[in-house]
């Protein structure tokens, strides 16, 4: 059974003991949605959920990035080497993590500069990079972002179409909550906890595709003759 924005609409409004019309209940139509799908992407480490975006570029004699503001998280960066050249065209450079004290330490400031190694997070979305950067490079974010929200101008989404039992699980307890005098329901305190028993059942079995997903199959182990390098750079593990 898939979802689309009317069906989950008429739905909800039957298990709610009231009609997709009533003012009330379309008031909260976008907060239920808003809830059960922030409550899911938070639960479960979707993969629909991740994201590349190449559109930013490193600053010239320069260390600071801005990060896209769509990004919830943010899993791997690459700088791209040649200047000027899109991730497939030129060869994909892996940043890695460091704190911001040593890249304070290690570049104090622009007096050597060249390809990027490092990065650090100052905060959401603003990130340092060392050494500083001596062009302007295409960088690749990859990461987590969140999808457009089931709407009436948006009729399905991952969740309405692949896990729509514990969508309109998860929008049944906000619902839940909300009630007050939509219908004989309404009065019964048990109907939230009901849910939220039910939500956290289907949760488990979710939780483990996802994981199927993500890890079966999956060498755990580099391949013969893969490099037994470290992949953090000497100056990084001091």
């Amino acid at each position: 059974m898939s979802l689309t924005y009317n069906s989950w609409l008429t739905e909800t409004a039957a298990l709610c003991g009231t009609t997709t019309t009533s003012p009330n209940f379309v008031i909260e139509v976008p907060n239920a949605i808003d809830y059960a799908e922030l409550r899911l992407f938070r639960d479960l480490d979707l993969i629909t959920t991740i994201t590349t975006d190449a559109t930013q570029t490193t600053p010239i004699n320069g260390r600071n990035i801005t990060v896209p503001s769509a990004f919830v998280v943010v899993n791997s960066i690459n700088v791209i080497t040649p200047s000027g050249v899109p991730p497939d065209t030129g060869k994909r450079n892996q940043l890695v993590k460091v704190s911001k004290d040593y890249l304070d330490y290690a570049w104090p400031d622009a007096s050597v500069v060249g390809v990027p190694t490092l990065y650090a997070i100052v905060n959401q979305n603003s990130y340092v990079i060392g050494m500083w950067s001596d062009q302007a490079y295409a960088i690749e974010y990859t990461g987590t972002q969140r999808p457009t929200p089931l709407s009436n101008s948006n009729q399905t989404t991952f969740l309405s179409i692949n896990l729509p039992d514990i969508f309109l699980a998860a929008t049944m307890i906000h619902f839940s909550g909300f009630q007050k005098k939509f219908g004989a329901q309404a009065d019964d305190p048990r109907m939230a906890v009901s849910w939220e028993s039910q939500y956290k059942e289907l949760l488990t079995g979710c939780d483990a595709e996802e994981l199927r997903k993500r890890y079966t199959g999956t060498a755990l182990f580099p391949p013969p003759g893969a490099s037994k390098q470290p992949t953090v750079p000497a100056a990084a593990r001091q």
